[in-house]
């Protein structure tokens, strides 16, 4: 089996590549505007469908290649049924982190999976969604400022990667998968891709 990741965020690309698939990457822009009224929860995984659907036949598919499989993922950070997008600013990412400062949030991420035959069509699309609390202690404004001054993390929904400063000091504990608060739920994933071996 061969994986085309559809992302451009590199966390996932660093994920996935440690699988033990053999993993090319393409880049699909999509509009991530969604329907008034959608429930908070199942907004990363609509978003992950509308990527694996929108690709088309950029990737070329042999006969004599393994399978392909297309893995598209959104990831959403959800504080009192509000999601959370990735700051514009420097002051919205401040003023995020302050939001979770001494609470605890959601991260939902939704994976969908798209088995591409030799003309790329789409078979048997396959989607998940992994939960995933966080919980911050009572973060100092100085920590906080420490923290996007030095690592920007404008990239990042909710203002934060686990896997940097913040997370080490700030995240006093999770109620799930680690990887799935960096972007892609491994566990999961790997579960969901043996069906499709």
């Amino acid at each position: 089996m061969k994986l085309l990741l559809a992302s451009k965020s590199p966390r996932r690309r660093q994920l996935l590549s440690q699988l033990g698939y053999p993993v090319e990457f393409v880049d699909i822009d999509v509009n991530e505007h969604v329907p008034d009224g959608t429930p908070a929860a199942d907004i990363a995984e609509l978003l992950a469908r509308r990527k694996a659907l929108a690709y088309n036949s950029e990737f070329r598919i042999l006969n004599s290649e393994p399978r392909t499989i297309l893995v598209a993922a959104d990831t959403v950070v959800v504080l009192d049924g509000q999601p959370l997008g990735k700051p514009a600013s420097h002051q919205q990412a401040l003023a995020m982190l302050h939001a979770l400062s001494g609470r605890h949030h959601s991260v939902y991420t939704g994976v969908c999976l798209r088995p591409l035959d030799s003309n790329n069509q789409a078979s048997n699309l396959q989607s998940f969604t992994e939960k995933t609390d966080v919980y911050f202690r009572t973060l100092t404004d100085d920590e906080i400022t420490h923290y996007v001054d030095t690592y920007q993390p404008f990239d990042k929904a909710g203002a934060y990667g686990i896997q940097e400063w913040i997370g080490m000091v700030g995240i006093s504990r999770i109620d799930g998968c680690y990887y799935n608060v960096m972007g892609l739920p491994l566990a999961a994933l790997w579960q969901h891709l043996q069906t499709l071996v």
